[in-house]
């Protein structure tokens, strides 16, 4: 299964309880996916802990509680502390119109709608109002773009090419 193929949707934060739930941070904008998906992938640093099934979730404030298979004590739940679950990506359903996976979005090449070579996008960054590509320009300087239609003209991920406009006041120095 290719890197790509898997999806990040939350991060265990602490065990719950003493009957092996887990406090999930959520990495996905949809927090109502953890009940939709039915399994999760888990790795604790780089290491692959297996596939468990979601046998119940509960919301918490900004927090995901999880039942997970075969984690049935506090203790097999601290030990996932710091643990990663993915998804498959054909667990995710369709995207709306515009939207698209982080990981699609990382090293794309990033055009000016005149052709000009601006850089690569190095991140995305998630901010309140919207989004903030990290683009890492030609000549190595770090330049921030909001995802707004001003900015982000057009994204290809056939072609790998994010085609944008630079606005005044934007440009890097």
């Amino acid at each position: 299964m290719a890197e790509n193929d898997l999806l990040r949707i939350g991060i265990v934060t602490r065990p719950h309880g003493v009957r092996g739930e887990v406090k999930v941070h959520p990495t996905t904008d949809d927090i109502d996916r953890f009940a939709a998906v039915g399994e999760v992938r888990l790795f604790l640093r780089d290491n692959a802990l297996g596939v468990h099934a979601i046998e119940s979730v509960k919301h918490f404030k900004d927090q995901v509680i999880l039942k997970l298979s075969g984690i049935n004590d506090m203790n097999a739940a601290e030990r996932l502390r710091t643990a990663e679950l993915y998804i498959e990506r054909s667990q995710s359903g369709p995207l709306k119109e515009g939207q698209y996976f982080r990981c699609d979005l990382l090293d794309l090449r990033v055009v000016s709608e005149d052709g000009t070579a601006v850089g690569t996008v190095e991140d995305v960054l998630e901010t309140a109002a919207n989004d903030v590509f990290v683009i890492r320009t030609e000549d190595g300087k770090e330049l921030l773009l909001p995802n707004i239609p001003d900015c982000i003209r057009k994204v290809d991920l056939s072609e790998g090419t994010m085609y944008v406009t630079v606005l005044p006041g934007l440009e890097t120095t």
